[in-house]
């Protein structure tokens, strides 16, 4: 074999940006610089809700996000925060809680000041502080709530609500061109535009550049892409990314791992969200599993063990291995909220469920502890290897609640023991 490497290894790129401090209480979550990717959510309760409201943040906060951001669109919601805060903290969930706002936040922040202190960071929407004379005045109104407060900002652009005045001159602006750009370019451009001098003004104001965030989001793969590569190359602040409006489903899934990570790959990115359209009956939670999943999937975060199961095929006409897999990772899953302090590491941890002998003991060889299940035709049993090596073979009924017992002894002595060092 040629001593000539042929094949780098695939490392996402990491993009040089300024860090954010998003802070409640002794509980800081950094963004940007060399912090890791972080994760956000949404809930989708109605804010007035104190109590529904927190215990959906509470289940967010579980599932992994690492901020959490709130609706705060009425007086009645500006006035449930400090109590929605406090559930929170009663709870000991101390995650950060992010404030929506549209159309009139600048009243909120002004009149509610308990409500401006009890929320960690500011979501401002350039395209709805008002139009006109009001816009610059408004949104100053909501730049001086967070000077005085110490909170970040986040300048939220979205396509579904650009600053309709300053596409217009834009387009105009274009259309004397000598080569006009697409119709679309123009978008991309203003988005940026808006987003970029907004952050400006921000600063002008007192706002520390290291207290902002920027994100650009918008509802087409190929167009996220290309408006986060240009922003990414005119700033260096934090970006948040998210597909807005992803869909639902497999759709709304897909769309938005293709999109963060093709971005993610390239470095550009430092906060994420998966704007899921929950399926009826479906938990919220479930963007912030696809979220941790994809950066997991990258190799930039590990959050809980990961289980490699083959898809089954005509030899594996048997449904044991999908059954057991299945159980094995919602165990896995269930147990990282308790495992996180017991057993520091383990969230690296790679189990395989494997449905016959084609791939089965190499697969079971690669991940610290895997099982190969006899597949059609197969003599009835199954190796087990642990850390690459062939430790046992377990035949009969109870081949299932063996292996999950061996799991279970494998995470106490392997990670336990580092939590006692």
């Amino acid at each position: 074999m040629s001593d000539e490497l042929l094949i780098a290894h695939a490392q996402p790129a990491k993009r040089v940006s300024r860090q954010a401090r998003v802070v409640w209480g002794s509980r800081v979550v950094t963004v940007g610089g060399d912090a890791p990717v972080r994760v956000q959510s949404m809930t989708n309760t109605d804010t007035v809700d104190a109590v529904g409201t927190a215990i959906q943040v509470k289940e967010l906060a579980i599932a992994g996000s690492e901020m959490v951001r709130i609706t705060v669109n009425t007086p009645e919601a500006a006035e449930a925060v400090p109590y929605i805060r406090d559930q929170l903290d009663r709870m000991g969930i101390d995650v950060p809680l992010v404030g929506d706002f549209h159309y009139n936040g600048h009243r909120l922040l002004t009149d509610y000041p308990s409500m401006a202190q009890a929320l960690s960071k500011y979501r401002i929407n350039p395209g709805n502080v008002g139009k006109g004379d009001k816009r610059d005045r408004q949104f100053g109104q909501m730049i001086e709530a967070a000077v005085k407060y110490d909170k970040v900002v986040r300048i939220g652009v979205n396509w579904g609500s650009l600053d309709q005045e300053l596409l217009a001159s834009m387009m105009d602006e274009n259309a004397s061109r000598a080569a006009p750009w697409d119709a679309k370019q123009v978008m991309y451009q203003a988005l940026i535009q808006s987003a970029l001098t907004s952050a400006d003004v921000a600063r002008e104001m007192g706002l520390n550049p290291d207290q902002i965030i920027i994100s650009c989001k918008v509802s087409g793969v190929q167009d996220l892409i290309s408006v986060y590569r240009g922003l990414a190359r005119r700033c260096d602040y934090a970006l948040h990314l998210g597909l807005t409006e992803a869909g639902m489903g497999t759709k709304g899934t897909v769309a938005s791992a293709v999109a963060l990570s093709v971005l993610l790959q390239e470095g550009i990115g430092d906060t994420i969200r998966v704007s899921l359209t929950p399926q009826p009956g479906e938990a919220r939670t479930q963007e912030v599993v696809v979220a941790l999943e994809i950066l997991q999937a990258l190799g930039l975060r590990s959050f809980n063990p990961s289980v490699t199961a083959c898809p089954g095929c005509g030899r594996t006409t048997s449904t044991t291995f999908q059954e057991l897999a299945k159980q094995i990772d919602d165990f896995l899953r269930a147990q990282m909220p308790v495992w996180k302090a017991r057993y520091p590491g383990v969230e690296t941890m790679k189990v395989a469920v494997m449905g016959c002998i084609v791939n089965g003991p190499g697969e079971s060889k690669h991940a610290d502890i895997g099982i190969s299940l006899p597949g059609t035709g197969e003599a009835p049993a199954a190796p087990v290897f642990i850390d690459g090596e062939k430790a046992m073979t377990l035949r009969g009924e109870g081949i299932a609640q063996e292996f999950h017992k061996i799991v279970e002894d494998y995470i106490e002595r392997r990670f336990g023991a580092a939590s006692t060092v």
